[in-house]
């Protein structure tokens, strides 16, 4: 096994170069500095420039090195609240607003792929919820009900008896199909979103770490290892991978180490077998599996399969634990290689809802909690939009948002949740 994001793999020469920066010097002074360059900070600095701002991204690695080039490539609808969730906390008017920002998502995800002409391997192939219980069962056809109901969105259900149409494996107990969601290439977006911000006019620096971050009168002074920038305004895009750069941000956003191993190449007969209509999948445990067949007949096999920081340890680790799942689901994959296996971090908020903002003076959009490919590219627009004067309100901007309690940045509490969501997986 090679411990490598295998989407890294698949990029054009183009692709890695769009990724990279000569290292030269910074411009001086900016009108945005945009920390991080992952979806939410290339999308906004595209909008930006085109709106006649002059911009620059600081990234710490390569662009997109963090999760947006390491995640599943699942686009998925709706939010990490499910739907019941959602009105039982906010009212069916304000879920139904909430909800609606995930189809927005995904539109203006689609909206920037045409626009730019990113060639990132889009399928509109629908998701499957699969039921872990006979009992999730029950849960999926209660959701379906009140997403028709309340939502106007349709949702079809398979009982196990029928799922092989769906699904080669006798593992479920049923599923749920949404035909709105989508997957992507997630590596090849990234790369195709930085030549797009790039040619619309802004300046992406990777390599380029922020050490420091101070107001001084109406600026910022932004210090990096190759100079001081002065800017206007900064936006803070580092999500997963948020640091004490930004220590009111990182007191909010808890890093959780998502980790994924991929197949060798499989015939045609054995990929069709796994997933026949090439929908992404996830099951409806806590502590989930999230699968997919690539473009090039590979099985993609994720999970939260370790609660603490993915370090190479843990990702081995995790990447063995992984590989039994995946046979357990899939039997007829016993014998097949696993190629890759990598990791990368994703970040939840306290009420495992998005978040955009003002933060100490910093504009701010994170918490995406898994779900993050459309809507980071959706609320990184959406808060460039606001940074440049538009004054529209937004259900995900400007809600209250309070620091956990007891957390300063590092999740101290995770392997406690971990073994939380085990036993609610046992019990429930």
């Amino acid at each position: 096994m090679i411990e490598r994001c295998y989407w890294l793999e698949t990029l054009s020469t183009s692709d890695v170069a769009s990724l990279k920066t000569d290292g030269g010097p910074l411009p001086a002074h900016v009108d945005v500095v945009v920390i991080g360059g992952g979806y939410t900070g290339l999308a906004a600095a595209r909008r930006l420039a085109m709106r006649g701002a002059s911009v620059l991204v600081l990234e710490r690695g390569d662009l997109g090195s963090g999760a947006s080039s390491r995640s599943a490539g699942q686009v998925l609808t709706g939010l990490k609240v499910d739907a019941a969730t959602l009105v039982a906390k906010y009212g069916e008017r304000r879920a139904v607003e909430l909800f609606e920002v995930g189809r927005r998502a995904i539109a203006d995800l689609e909206a920037v792929i045409a626009e730019e002409s990113i060639d990132c391997d889009y399928e509109r192939c629908g998701h499957l919820a699969a039921a872990a219980k006979a009992s999730h069962f029950d849960v999926l056809r209660d959701e379906q009900a009140l997403l028709a109901r309340v939502f106007g969105h349709r949702v079809e259900l398979l009982s196990r008896a029928d799922q092989r149409s769906e699904i080669g494996s006798e593992m479920y107990h049923g599923v749920a199909i949404d035909e709105a969601s989508r997957a992507i290439n997630p590596a090849k977006y990234v790369a195709g979103l930085a030549a797009a911000a790039r040619r619309r006019g802004a300046c992406l620096a990777s390599h380029a770490d922020v050490t420091g971050l101070r107001r001084g009168g109406d600026r910022w002074r932004v210090s990096t290892p190759r100079g001081e920038v002065i800017a206007g305004d900064v936006l803070a895009a580092t999500n997963g991978y948020t640091g004490p750069v930004t220590p009111a941000l990182q007191r909010r956003l808890v890093p959780i180490g998502s980790y994924i191993i991929a197949t060798d190449p499989l015939t045609d007969d054995r990929a069709s077998a796994l997933l026949p209509k090439r929908r992404v999948a996830f099951d409806t445990k806590h502590f989930l599996f999230y699968f997919r067949v690539t473009k090039d007949r590979r099985l993609l096999f994720g999970g939260r399969a370790e609660f603490g920081a993915p370090t190479p340890d843990a990702t081995r680790r995790a990447a063995a634990i992984l590989r039994r799942g995946m046979t357990t689901i899939f039997p007829s994959l016993a014998d097949a290689p696993v190629a890759y296996g990598w990791s990368g971090r994703v970040a939840f908020t306290r009420d495992e809802m998005p978040h955009a903002g003002r933060i100490d003076g910093v504009h701010v959009a994170a918490g995406y909690c898994g779900h993050g490919i459309a809507m980071a590219t959706h609320l990184g627009d959406a808060i460039a939009c606001r940074m440049a004067g538009d004054t529209a309100p937004h259900p995900l901007m400007d809600r209250p948002w309070p620091a956990i309690p007891l957390y300063g940045g590092r999740p101290w509490f995770l392997p406690l949740v971990g073994a939380y969501y085990k036993v609610l997986d046992w019990l429930t």
